[in-house]
């Protein structure tokens, strides 16, 4: 069996723009061990007193499948293990089981650690040693293994060796500069298990050359029966192996399970769970798990996949715990509003007039800059609309928003907006101020409807974006402004095109707003009363 060694909380924190708390530590730990991965590799010990404090917690979790893996390097050139201090570190962490790394590379030995390669070898050896005669199941991480090898192949399998004497039960073969190819990682590998059977071999690579998941796998194929790596793939400059993508493989490709059905189901939201702590935004296009990696846009994959999901993705998603997802817009055909339509809910029939109609309205308003494809919410709507399902919540009778900037110094633009609804039997005429026009609006909105509709209290407005659709214009130019709305942990997007940013907004914001109360399960107030 593939054993998993995860070690995102050490090696993705090195990541640009990566940092973890201990307390993110802790959380990503649990996960961890609940979708089964077998080693989590917590930290440095000997480096900083954050990673010593995650050890002693850590205790506390019951880790059920994981076993938590303190990381640190051989003793220093010259110094004995026992008074070496990062090894007494190690060892003051009390994990069962210890990581630690050395040089491969004579390179690396003579011009890293300026010493000889007997002492290197001298190092290793007497290190790993150290630690098992104290109790401790020892992965050696062999740095620079494959660039040591493809320069001095009896070097890089001497200080194999020299780990093998102290006492390593697993020797973790590292691509560490990221640049070696799948065929040399396969033969070299192969190499390597042939000339330590009684040991287990691992691999630990980066993805400098875009190929950290496919060196891996070659290294699996090779004989590896340990893979380490992270998830999504954080890492020292542009990451190491996405566990993510090699945990799908090895089970759904290479035919090589490493954890239950259950727990490969829950992939994409471990994928997320991790960016969200991080406070990274999760890849859309990320292998298995992104939110785009099963979106379908052109009409004619979307009327293959009615037919034969097969035709147009490599696997089901739900395997990952991802999901289909049909887009429609100018490229769309009828299967993809059909498709849509059936997703949602929604009747609509095969070459009935309410499709063609909603074809056709797609494409005119595409045409015109609306983009429906991160505003699903808006083209749920106009569906509705299509089939005579939607409901209005208000009517509108006029808004009108004023920008006032005094001239002193240091004086802010104040804005404020009014807006006149009908909603049910009663007009409404409503004011609210913001830091400009549209936070205005909003605010006018939400005291107009707040005192009918109270549940509008709970949605919030995540995200505004505005583009320019025709820059040559100049301040004439046509825009498309993108709302993201969210509830309960639940988001959704809505759109509106105009010449008038303050327009577009609007068409977005009532979208949103109206969208939000339909999902809180609201019903609108009279509609016969509130008109279209």
């Amino acid at each position: 069996m593939v054993e998993l060694y995860d070690t995102t909380l050490r090696d993705g924190t090195q990541g640009e723009g990566i940092s973890l708390s201990v307390e993110d530590k802790l959380l990503i730990a649990k996960r961890l061990d609940r979708m089964g991965i077998h080693y989590i590799e917590g930290g440095f010990p000997g480096s900083n007193p954050k990673d010593m404090e995650f050890f002693e917690r850590v205790r506390d979790l019951s880790l059920t499948h994981a076993k938590a893996v303190a990381f640190g390097s051989t003793c220093r050139a010259g110094v004995p293990a026992h008074a070496d201090a990062n090894l007494q570190a190690l060892l003051a962490a009390g994990t069962e089981v210890v990581a630690i790394f050395g040089k491969s590379w004579a390179f690396h030995v003579h011009n890293a650690l300026r010493t000889t390669l007997d002492e290197n070898l001298r190092m290793i050896e007497d290190s790993v040693r150290f630690l098992v005669a104290n109790g401790r199941r020892v992965v050696y991480d062999a740095e620079h293994f494959y660039d040591g090898f493809k320069a001095d192949p009896d070097y890089a399998l001497a200080t194999l060796r020299a780990a093998q004497r102290g006492g390593a039960e697993t020797l973790a073969l590292c691509d560490t500069n990221g640049g070696s190819l799948p065929m040399e990682v396969l033969e070299i590998t192969r190499r390597v298990v042939s000339e330590f059977p009684s040991l287990r071999i691992g691999v630990h690579t980066h993805n400098d050359g875009g190929l950290a998941v496919a060196n891996t796998l070659m290294a699996v194929e090779a004989g590896a029966t340990h893979v380490q790596g992270t998830i999504n793939g954080f890492g020292e400059r542009n990451g190491n192996a996405d566990l993510i993508q090699v945990i799908a493989n090895l089970q759904l490709k290479m035919n090589r399970p490493v954890m239950t059905k259950e727990q490969l189901r829950g992939l994409t939201d471990l994928s997320r769970f991790v960016s969200e702590v991080a406070n990274v935004k999760p890849d859309d296009r990320q292998p298995f798990v992104g939110r785009s990696v099963f979106a379908h846009k052109a009409g004619i994959h979307v009327s293959a996949l009615l037919r034969h999901p097969e035709t147009y993705e490599h696997i089901d998603p739900e395997l990952v715990g991802n999901k289909r997802r049909v887009l429609v817009s100018e490229l769309s055909g009828a299967s993809n509003i059909l498709y849509k339509a059936q997703e949602l809910g929604i009747p609509l029939q095969k070459d009935s007039p309410e499709l063609r109609r909603v074809v056709e309205t797609v494409k005119r308003l595409e045409a015109e800059g609306y983009h429906f494809e991160g505003a699903e919410a808006s083209f749920e709507l106009l569906l509705k609309k299509a089939v005579g399902r939607y409901e209005p919540y208000f009517r509108l009778l006029g808004f009108r928003t004023i920008n006032e900037r005094r001239d002193v110094y240091g004086a802010e633009t104040t804005s404020e907006a009014s807006v006149k609804l009908q909603v049910g039997d009663e007009i409404v005429h409503t004011v609210g101020e913001g830091n400009g026009p549209v936070n205005a609006l909003d605010s006018a909105l939400r005291k107009a409807l707040e005192g009918v509709y109270p549940d509008l209290k709970r949605i919030r407005l995540a995200d505004y974006k505005v583009r320019v659709l025709n820059e040559r214009a100049g301040t004439g130019a046509q825009v498309r402004v993108l709302i993201t709305s969210r509830e309960d942990g639940r988001s959704w997007g809505t759109v509106g095109v105009s010449t008038n940013i303050i327009e577009a907004s609007w068409q977005a914001l009532v979208d949103s707003i109206e969208y939000g109360l339909m999902l809180c399960g609201v019903r609108p107030l009279e509609r016969a009363a509130v008109g279209g």
